[in-house]
């Protein structure tokens, strides 16, 4: 018999089980479903509805239930709607009626969305290790590509040279974003719904504080109907998943723009590529175009999951069985992605020469204006008068360096000989030491900053 069959005549059409079944999905939740029955067995008997004799015996059956289920030995059967079923059918099997008892004053509406909670808690770790190992990787390319100058963009034009180890970096901050997300999250999935029923409490006088130390939460939820409604820890990772499936997008964006043949900043090793199975020179860059393209997946999940919640009353309602297969698939995806990305950038090749040479000589005009600035002339003015050279030189088809001195001069006088040394790229890059900027004893800060974060977050 299915848990709630009793004021029923008939069955379940075979159709609608299949839909209303979710133990495909939610067989996951098997540990933490047994330890949350283990204590919850322990906190019935706490408050003398079963004898400590019969928790333990309830324990215990549990323990057999969840080594089985370890072990590839449990056996599901058709009438497992979902896993906290199968664990109790189960647990009867072995322990008789008495399995019966295990439910009492507890709803599978509380029971899941604390699984749900535990099972959450615990995969957070392993998503702090992998942003945290790709963060590494950049700082290790920070360290291993310092002096090597990269021309950087806006608009994809040609604006401003940098150090690579400044833009390596640049991609690190992003994802310590990500783990200060993750962190914060873990605060408000440490309330234990547990104990709050189907949604008006349970009836029982159970110490919902103990049982909450007991599962590792920091406290009850204060609220039953709240508490077993609330899937706002779900929106909150299946949005850092987004922002995170976003920010491995833009990096991966830039790595297979920089590895063409037009650019050729960068090569990628073949651990990371593929070929072509008609054109025999390719070398695709698939694992980066597939990362780019599996953030959309992210960003759908999350839509799905804040569309699923927008139109639900207060309490617990079936559309909310979605939640775990949008965490899980996220979940999975994050740890693949994160780690492929970290092995493409640790193992490309860089071709510092390359950048050298794709150097536009306009991209220093920021300091030809900061030079007529430093010999007192406006902003607005040097601006105005660094615009009208390049295009004086676009007008002679000439580079901008081989525009002749009279010609400067005549568009503004502050102009000297010494208006070429402007042209410096290492003179530029060294102008721009304010924190944070990319300057190499500027970037040298950053990266001992980037390295003490990770060393802070163990």
């Amino acid at each position: 018999m299915k848990l709630w069959e009793g004021r029923f005549s008939g069955s379940l059409d075979p159709l609608a089980a299949r839909l209303n079944d979710s133990l495909p999905v939610d067989q996951r939740l098997a540990a933490v479903d047994v330890a949350g029955s283990q204590a919850w067995a322990r906190a019935l008997a706490r408050a003398g509805v079963v004898s400590w004799f019969e928790a333990s015996l309830l324990v215990d059956g549990l323990q057999e239930v969840l080594e089985e289920l370890q072990m590839g030995d449990f056996v599901f059967q058709p009438g497992d709607e979902d896993i906290h079923t199968a664990v109790e059918r189960r647990l009867g099997e072995l322990i008789g009626p008495l399995a019966g008892k295990l439910h009492t004053g507890r709803s599978r509406n509380d029971q899941v969305a604390t699984d749900f909670r535990l099972w959450m808690s615990g995969i957070l770790p392993r998503m702090h290790f992998l942003l945290a190992e790709l963060q590494e990787t950049l700082v290790d390319r920070a360290d291993r590509d310092l002096g090597v100058i990269l021309p950087g963009y806006t608009h994809y034009q040609q604006a401003q040279p940098l150090l690579l180890s400044h833009w390596w970096l640049s991609h690190f901050w992003s994802l310590e974003r990500d783990r200060e997300r993750l962190a914060d999250l873990e605060k408000r999935l440490c309330q234990m719904p547990l104990g709050s029923g189907a949604l008006a409490g349970t009836g029982f006088p159970i110490d919902r504080f103990s049982l909450a130390a007991d599962l590792g939460f920091d406290a009850p939820a204060p609220n039953s109907l709240d508490a077993i409604s609330d899937r706002d820890f779900v929106v909150e990772f299946l949005f850092w998943a987004a922002l995170v499936g976003v920010h491995l997008s833009r990096l991966a964006e830039a790595l297979i723009l920089y590895s063409t043949a037009e650019f050729g900043y960068l090569t990628l090793a073949d651990a990371y590529s593929t070929g072509s199975s008609l054109m025999p020179q390719k070398k695709n860059p698939d694992p980066l175009e597939l990362t780019r393209g599996k953030s959309a997946e992210l960003l759908g999940r999350l839509t799905a999951m804040l569309a699923t919640l927008k139109g639900l009353p207060s309490a617990y309602d079936k559309d909310l069985q979605e939640d775990k297969a949008q965490v899980f698939a996220a979940a999975d995806l994050i740890a693949l992605l994160l780690p492929v990305m970290s092995g493409a950038i640790a193992t490309l090749e860089a071709h510092p020469e390359r950048m050298r040479s794709a150097l536009n000589c306009t991209i220093l005009a920021t300091d030809l204006a900061d030079y007529l600035v430093e010999r007192g002339v406006p902003f607005r003015k040097a601006h105005q008068a660094v615009g009208a050279a390049v295009r004086k030189a676009e007008e002679l088809r000439i580079a901008l360096t081989d525009l002749p001195l009279e010609e400067w001069q005549a568009i503004q006088p502050a102009f000297g000989p010494d208006l070429f040394l402007a042209f410096d790229p290492e003179r530029a890059l060294a102008r721009r030491a304010a924190y944070g900027g990319t300057a190499p004893e500027a970037v040298a800060v950053q990266l001992e900053e980037a390295r003490a974060r990770l060393a802070a977050s163990g």
